[in-house]
This record gives C-alpha cells, structure tokens and sequence, in this order.
C-alpha cells in the first residue's frame, strides 16, 4: 500500500472526527510560534536600547514582556501537547479495539495459522508506532514548522544576507534525515519481527513450565531464552544506532553554521553593516531554531516508522472472513435436528493431503451418534465443520434439510453447544466462566447448571464458592473439574446439538463417572455426536461411524460393527476385552 493511501486511511478512518481539536492544537502551535519569535526579536531593543543606550523607561518592560512570551510558549506548548496526547490515545484505542474485532471475527484457519506472539505485537507495538503518526508527527509538524517560520521572519528581519546562509542547513538536514529514515524503516520491521516470535517463545515457555521442569530442560531454555534475546538485542542496537547518528549529524551542522555566520557576521559588523543588537537577535532566533529544525529533519524517522507499523496493521484490519454473518439470510429452523453429510470434502490448505474424502453422514436428531478412529483419521474435522469453524472445499451439510451456508450462521452456532477434552477458561471466576454461554442468566440458573453438571460438589469447597477466581485457563482446578465447568456452560446454553469431543478422556472411573452422568444429562433429547477413544462411553450409541484416513469405512450399533468392522473389532478388543 502507497504511503498517500495509508496517512488518507489514517485520516479518514482515525483522526478527521477530532479535527476541531487538531484546529485548536494548531492555534495554540501559532501562540507558541510567535512567543518563541519574540523572544528572539526581543534582543534586539533589550541590547540596544538598555545596554547601549542605557534607556531606563525599558528596563522593567522588556524583561516583563521576555517573562510573558516564555509563559505564553509554555503554556501553548503544554495545551497542544495534552490535546495531541488525548487524541493519539483515543485513536491508538481505536485502532486496538478494530483490530480485536477483526481478530475475534476472523476465520479460525487465520488464527491457528498465526503466531499468537506477532499477533500481540501486532496489537500493542505497532499501534505506537501508528498513532506515533498522530501524537508525534501532526504536533511536531505544527509547533515546529511554525516557529520555524517565525524565527526566520525575525532573522530575516535582522540581515537577510545572514539568513540566507543559515538555511543552507535545512535541505542538509532534510537530505541525512531521510536517509536514515529509510535504514529505521528496514530494521524497525525486522525489529518487530523478531519481537512477535519473543512473544510466542514466552507464551510457549509459561504454558510449558512443567514440561520443562520434568525434562530438566532448564539448561536448555536458558540457552535459548540467551539465543532469542541476543537477536532482539541486535535488532534494538541497530535502531538505536540509527537514531543516535543523528544527534551527531546535527550537532557538526550545526557547529559549522555557527562558525560560518560567526565569521560572516564579524566582518559585517567591523564594516558597520550590522549593529550588535541585529547580530544577537539573529542569533538567538537562530539558536532557538535549532530545535525545531532537528525535530524536523528527524520527523521524517517517526513517519516512517508509523507507516511501517501501518503496513503490517492494516492487513488484519481488512481481513475478509470467508465464513461470516450475512443478515440477510434467513435464521435456521431446527425441528428433529438431523444433521447429514452428503459428498463432504475437506483440506485445511490446497497443497496439504485430504482430510475428509466424500464423506457422507446422517445423524439422527434427538439421538446419540458416535465417531470411532485412530488419531488424525478426519473426527474432529468433521465435528468442526458443523458449527461452520471451516467450511468443506465441496459437499454440503444439512440441519433439517436446511443448507447450514444458506441460513444465518449466528442462529447456526446459536443451537450447538460444544464440549472438548481441551477445555477453555478464562481468567475469571466461576460464576462467569459458566455464564458466558449466557451473561443473561440468573445466579440460581447458574447453580442449576453447576449442580446438574455435578459442578457444585467442588464449587461449594472453593474459597469464595462462585465468585473464586480459577486462573489462567484454570489452572486452579483439576481436569475433570474444569471438564465439569464446560459442561455446565453447556447445559446453560440449552442447545439442540451437543458435540463432545473426547470430553471423557484421561479422567480417572469416578470422575469419569460423575461427568457422564452430567454428558447424560446434557444429551438427552438432543442430537448428539460425540467423538470418543475409549469405547466405553459409546457402546449405547444410536449409531457409530467409523472414520479411517478421512473416509466412512463401517457403520451400525456397536453389536453390528463387532462383526463387520475390523477396524473397530480392533478397537474394541483392544479397549474392553483386554479390561
């Protein structure tokens, strides 16, 4: 995306609702502009007219008028500076909230796909560097081109001759200015870069600490954690780098204008073209000139940083998910619940194998139907792509011999509820983590569905009962008590379709028993498919279909497939038999 397009977006999208305020911020860059002018201009009448002329009627109002023009920059300088820091601060919200939007909306292929880590960085460093663009780059281009402006009007007004010579370091400025801005550019994108693969190591290295401890691999995580910094420490050196050479570009130029308009404005005065007072005015707007003009011979690093950033934000801000909600289709009728398959193929990307080859299914409605195989045979896929998680490459599903792609796909997800062995929670308290399958329910609604869930049985030895908070995907709790927690939430939600997948596995008989009795519970009178290793748990199934390298290789009740699948005869003597 060009540069014109993206400060436009920028524009048009995240700071033309505050213009009035930019408005104010430029007035008050104007005061600031003409305080700073004065001060300069000031010198002169202070030089000639009290020093030299020794005029005493000058000598209170000058230094009162010098005390009012620095009071006047400060306090224009600190009004425009709170505005453009309120405005950056909304829109670097803005912006973080769109792109949690688009993030949460997003196809769930895009977010398995992605590092969480360069997500993150994604989110909070180059949203600085964006609305860097708004706080930094819009303030300083007011304040500082305007009180260059006014400085060379007092310089101008002094010597023209000598001001000529001073803004020869402007485009010098300008010219180093831009070439550094363009090395920023290259290594803060590589800099971000890295940083997003930081965050993913340290995301994986807290989620992981107990693997790393039982493998006593802390030696190694050490020695990688050493790796991983030193490369974002290479990358920080060459930025800082960077910025630093400024500082001494600035500074040579400086020196050498100084010593230039020293030389050049000596000899005016020993010929008398120039009065001492022109001469310590134009220095002093000069002196003061110094700021901005390398605040804006660097404004372009800011820039190009924000545009950087902008580069690799903007892409999330426009994803197109391929499965959404469209309003103007109608809402999904369920009546029995029947889900059937019909010539279903799926794979996740184009150039990967198939994992679902023409399958075709017919789950009952208010009925149990199980899914048998080994690991990676196409189960869960098939699960998923009833709530529309991915949608087949061809094929079609039918709830009710409705097309689930021809109705609203929230009235779809709206009458499915999902319970699997990898339960999610939030860092939250009980009382929410159940609730959000509806945050309109009651409390006693809630302790229905935890007490249903046999839930209640550990809740109620919690410190504060409901209103415990159970840590990072609850950590606090056991397996089969977070299972629990799942279920609850489950029967909370009051769906015609329940999916389980492998919602009973590594739990010990009593638990096992206590959650099946709640998954009893849960599935009565609905259509249910479950996915389960351990046969136990399906052998009363209405139906079972066995699933092996993504295709239907047997189905029938459990007493049929024992004589006409190998493969589940396998299974079962495996399981049962050997128990």
């Amino acid at each position: 995306m060009k540069n014109s397009k993206i400060l436009k977006r920028l524009y048009r999208d995240y700071t033309r609702k505050y213009l009035f305020k930019i408005i104010i911020a430029f007035i008050l860059s104007l005061i600031l502009a003409g305080s700073t002018s004065s001060i300069a201009y000031l010198l002169d009448p202070a030089i000639e007219k009290i020093f030299l002329n020794k005029d005493e009627t000058l000598i209170y109002l000058i230094p009162f008028l010098i005390v009012v023009a620095f009071a006047s920059k400060g306090a224009s300088l600190y009004g425009a500076k709170v505005i453009m820091i309120k405005i950056s601060e909304e829109v670097r919200k803005t912006l973080q909230i769109d792109m949690m939007k688009s993030l949460i909306k997003a196809d769930t292929n895009f977010i398995e796909k992605k590092h969480s880590g360069k997500i993150i960085t994604n989110i909070m460093n180059d949203v600085n560097f964006m609305t860097g663009l708004v706080s930094v780059a819009i303030l300083n281009l007011f304040k500082d081109s305007l009180t260059l402006i006014g400085l060379l009007s007092v310089m101008f007004y002094q010597n023209w001759k000598l001001s000529l010579v001073a803004i020869i370091m402007i485009p010098l400025a300008s010219f180093f200015a831009n070439f550094l801005g363009r090395r920023i550019t290259k290594i803060t994108t590589q800099a971000m870069d890295k940083a997003g693969l930081v965050n993913t190591y340290l995301l994986e290295i807290f989620k992981n600490h107990k693997l790393i401890k039982i493998f006593q691999k802390e030696s190694y995580e050490t020695a990688r954690a050493d790796n991983v910094f030193e490369e974002l420490m290479s990358r920080a050196k060459k930025l800082n780098i960077i910025y630093a050479r400024s500082s001494p570009i600035m500074e040579v130029l400086t020196g050498i204008m100084i010593a230039i308009l020293i030389f050049y404005s000596g000899n005016l005065i020993i010929n008398d073209e120039l009065g001492i007072g022109n001469f310590f005015s134009f220095l002093a707007a000069m002196m003061l000139a110094y700021q901005p003009v390398r605040s804006l011979a660097t404004l372009n690093i800011t820039i190009n940083q924000g545009l950087a950033g902008a580069k690799r934000i903007l892409p999330i801000l426009d994803l197109k998910e391929k499965i959404s909600e469209d309003i103007s289709l109608d809402k999904i009728n369920l009546n029995r619940g029947n889900i059937e398959f019909k010539n279903v193929n799926f794979t996740y990307d184009e150039e990967e194998k198939v994992v679902l080859n023409d399958i075709n299914l017919l789950i009952a409605g208010g009925k149990m139907t199980s899914l048998v195989g080994h690991s990676g045979a196409g189960k869960s896929t098939i699960l998923n792509l009833i709530p529309r998680f991915y949608d087949p490459q061809s094929g079609e599903i039918k709830i009710d011999d409705q097309s689930i792609y021809s109705k609203r796909l929230s009235s779809l997800r709206n009458n499915i509820s999902l319970v699997s062995q990898e339960t999610t929670l939030f860092d939250d308290t009980v009382l929410n983590n159940i609730k959000y399958a509806n945050l309109d329910a009651t409390d006693e609604q809630v302790q229905k569905a935890a007490k249903l869930s046999h839930s209640s049985e550990f809740i109620d030895s919690l410190p504060k009962k409901y209103n415990t908070l159970i840590g990072e995907n609850g950590i606090r709790l056991s397996g089969g008590e977070k299972q629990r927690i799942s279920i609850a939430r489950a029967i909370l939600k009051k769906s015609k379709i329940i999916l389980l997948d492998e919602a009973t596995s590594s739990l010990d008989a009593e638990t096992e028993q206590k959650i099946q009795d709640a998954i009893n519970f849960l599935t009565r009178g609905r259509t249910t498919l479950v996915i389960a290793h351990r046969l136990s748990t399906i052998l009363n199934s209405d139906k079972i279909y066995v699933i092996d390298n993504g295709k239907v290789v047997g189905e029938g009740k459990h007493d049929e497939l024992i004589k006409n699948s190998k493969i589940y005869k396998n299974f079962y003597e495996k399981q049962i038999q050997k128990n």
